[in-house]
């Protein structure tokens, strides 16, 4: 069974593009159908270092039996810890390694994984200042929480909810804790996209200037641009068989119908790609198993192929794009260029954005650890005693956002 913890850290990379439409480039979803041609890895885009929001750490009692953990930062009424510090610290290498898995030369994992290691505490102050955002908005996200669960079990082949928390549970995680996770993720996601990402606009001029001074890049070998939709079997019982052919068959009539095939993909299709609305990626010739190259490759744009039978599942295919062989027209590469020009106005909106929630927040950080943050905050950590600004805060007082810790944070054991 594929490692949950990792599992967990895909649904918890940091949202950069999050709300952006579907991208036309860049690493592929497997395709959830008979064996095919892996296709050539291309590189992945530049994005700001990922940090999950670090599950609240596991910790030891003192002689005085106390559990005591070290507080390296404060953001408003919350505080970030050595340990999971520590934890996004161990993360950040296991992404390096995940995102340049067969891409990268030893010195570029080395530096990719330094990259990451130097943003991690600005990535868990920033996030912490994101989910509180997302808290003030009031974005509730408990129905996305049960389906992002879902789509881990699924991709576990787990049989229930109860089986997917024995999983994580043996995996020494705790099952809260890796909801939460999941939870703070979604609601970052929200955040940014209505704070950020529904400010950018790309009017279509800008995107044909793009593309008469970039002709060149758009020359290329046929290919063709998917989505899926898919009615999963696994674990299935021969009986059960029937009614999800007919269950892929409905998905597949109602987009024949007229409705639209992402939103279709999103409620019905029981792959891994369901949430990007099936988006798989560009195929060239050679990338697919034959049978389904025949298929796709002699269909126009936004053709359907009929239910197809797979070791995964009942299969529905649409070509969302048939780029011919040499320059390609502006009409067929336009939704491209919008997102890569909206990809390069993101990531700068979404630093001062974030500049922004930082400058009118209360965040400190212990001296030593300042650096290691950028600089971020606005004061450094004093230990003091409790105060009755921590009763109010206990208490939900929004009338000051400075708010008093012990430089240790300790509770009975």
């Amino acid at each position: 069974m594929r490692n949950l913890a990792l599992l967990a850290g895909f649904f918890l990379a940091f949202p950069l593009a999050a709300q952006q439409p579907a991208p036309t480039d860049g690493q592929q979803p497997k395709l959830e159908a008979p064996p095919t041609a892996e296709p050539e890895p291309e590189p992945a885009k530049p994005k700001l270092a990922a940090a999950p929001v670090a599950a609240k750490p596991k910790t030891t009692a003192d002689p005085g039996g106390r559990v005591v953990e070290e507080i390296i930062a404060r953001v408003n009424n919350e505080i970030i810890t050595k340990s999971e510090y520590d934890k996004a610290l161990a993360s950040a290498e296991d992404d390096a390694k995940q995102e340049c898995e067969n891409r990268c030369t030893p010195q570029q994992l080395t530096t990719a994984t330094e990259e990451r290691k130097k943003s991690a505490l600005r990535d868990l102050i920033d996030q912490a200042l994101l989910v509180q955002r997302g808290k003030d908005m009031s974005i509730s996200v408990e129905t996305d929480v049960i389906k992002q669960l879902d789509q881990i079990r699924i991709q576990n082949k787990l049989p229930d909810m109860d089986a997917l928390e024995k999983a994580v549970t043996s995996q020494g995680l705790n099952w809260e804790d890796f909801k939460n996770n999941i939870r703070s993720h979604l609601i970052t996601q929200k955040v940014i996209g209505q704070e950020v990402g529904s400010h950018i606009n790309i009017p279509e001029s800008e995107s044909k200037k793009f593309y008469e001074e970039h002709k060149a890049e758009f020359i290329g070998p046929e290919s063709v641009a998917l989505r899926e939709i898919v009615v999963s079997t696994d674990g299935k019982k021969e009986a059960e068989l029937p009614d999800l052919k007919k269950k892929a068959e409905t998905a597949r009539k109602r987009v024949d119908d007229g409705e639209d095939f992402s939103e279709i993909a999103k409620r019905m299709s029981d792959g891994s790609t369901k949430e990007q609305g099936g988006y798989l990626g560009t195929y060239k010739r050679g990338e697919l198993a034959k049978p389904i190259e025949d298929k796709v490759f002699s269909m126009k744009k936004n053709g359907l192929t009929d239910v197809l039978e797979t070791k995964q599942g009942f299969l529905i295919l649409q070509v969302l794009e048939h780029y011919d062989e040499g320059q390609q027209s502006f009409d067929k590469v336009k939704e491209k260029i919008m997102n890569q020009l909206y990809e390069a106005r993101m990531q700068p909106a979404l630093r001062d954005y974030l500049k922004t929630l930082r400058e009118q927040s209360y965040v400190v950080i212990k001296p030593a650890y300042v650096e290691a943050a950028g600089g971020a905050g606005n004061s450094e950590i004093q230990e003091v005693s409790a105060t009755p600004e921590q009763e109010k805060a206990k208490k939900g007082d929004k009338g000051s956002r400075k708010w008093y810790f012990p430089l240790k944070h300790s509770k009975p054991s």
